[in-house]
């Protein structure tokens, strides 16, 4: 791995400004952006969390519990308390795998694909929250995720 030149020192105090850290900008666009998401998905009786385990679902019916997980960056221990929850409203069943039951599959009720009606206009309205252009929130995503896949790398 190439090493990066160590931006200039010439004034560290400068770098610990709160407003010029990158963790904050996203950390605090990351808590804008589930505020905004909560009233849109109150009346699907959805978390954010729970929501984008549907995407992931409506995308791809019947994944594995280790698949979702992979999907969202979820652990377990995270990942089985929010499926219970879904399980209680009645939107998924957990069912293990004929093929080979050490696996446990991820499968929408009716009431769960029915629910995928109900939240199709919520991408445009985030959209325009954005006051953005699709190809620039396109542009955008796609900036984040070669960020993830760096800081990934680089934190592994």
């Amino acid at each position: 791995m190439a090493r990066r030149p160590r931006p200039s020192s010439s004034q560290p105090a400068s770098w610990l400004a709160l407003d010029l850290q990158l963790c904050f900008a996203l950390y605090s666009a990351s808590l804008a952006m589930t505020k905004l998401y909560k009233p849109m998905l109150a009346p699907l009786g959805l978390t954010y969390p729970q929501y984008l385990a549907m995407l992931v679902l409506w995308e791809a019916d019947g994944v594995t519990v280790t698949e979702l997980g992979e999907r969202l960056m979820l652990d377990s221990g995270t990942l089985t308390p929010l499926l219970k929850r879904l399980e209680s409203a009645g939107l998924v069943q957990r069912l293990r795998d004929a093929a080979d039951e050490r696996r446990v599959r991820v499968l929408l009720t009716p009431a769960g694909r029915a629910l995928r009606a109900q939240a199709e206009g919520i991408p445009e309205q985030v959209l325009c929250a954005t006051d953005c252009q699709l190809d620039e929130v396109s542009q955008l995503t796609q900036r984040l995720k070669a960020l993830r896949a760096n800081l990934s790398q680089a934190a592994a």
